[in-house]
C-alpha cells in the first residue's frame, strides 16, 4: 500500500512593516492594547486579563501599563519603532497605557481619541427611584 506524498509548503514570513497603529481600547473592566500594521493586520496584541490580572485587578491603571508593554515588547522584536496611536473608551488605563508607549521610546506620529461620541442618540434609561 503506498502512501501519498505530502506537499511541502513554505511557511509564511512576517513582512516588516514601518510603521504600526497601536489601538488602546480602555473600558472599566478591562484594558486592550493591538499593534497592528498600516493594512490593519495584527501584528500583537495583549490586555490586563491576558498578563494575569483577575477580577477588579483588570481595571486599574497599573494592569493596563503592563499589557501595553507586554504588546510593545512583542512588536519591537521586529524592528518596527514608529507608530500611530488610536485610543477609545473612558477607562482608567487611558493616560497610563499611552505614558507606557512615551517610555518605550516608540517615535509617535499622532495621537488620536476615536471613542465613540452619540449625538442625541438613543433614549437613556429612566432615573431608578431608591
Amino acid at each position: 500500500m503506498i502512501r501519498p506524498i505530502k506537499k511541502i509548503t513554505l511557511r509564511k514570513t512576517k513582512k516588516k512593516s514601518p510603521k504600526g497603529v497601536i489601538h488602546i481600547q480602555a473600558s472599566f473592566n478591562n484594558t486592550i492594547v493591538t499593534i497592528t500594521d498600516l493594512r490593519g493586520q495584527v501584528i500583537s496584541w495583549s490586555s490586563s486579563g491576558a498578563c494575569g490580572f483577575k477580577g477588579a485587578k483588570k481595571s486599574t491603571a497599573y494592569a493596563a501599563q503592563i499589557a501595553t508593554e507586554n504588546a510593545i515588547k512583542q512588536w519591537t522584536d521586529q524592528n518596527t519603532k514608529q507608530a500611530e496611536v488610536m485610543m477609545s473608551g473612558p477607562g482608567p488605563g487611558r493616560e497610563t497605557a499611552l505614558r507606557a508607549i512615551r517610555n518605550s521610546r516608540v517615535i509617535l506620529s499622532f495621537i488620536r481619541d476615536v471613542t465613540p461620541i452619540p449625538h442625541n442618540g438613543c433614549r437613556p434609561p429612566k432615573k431608578r427611584r431608591v
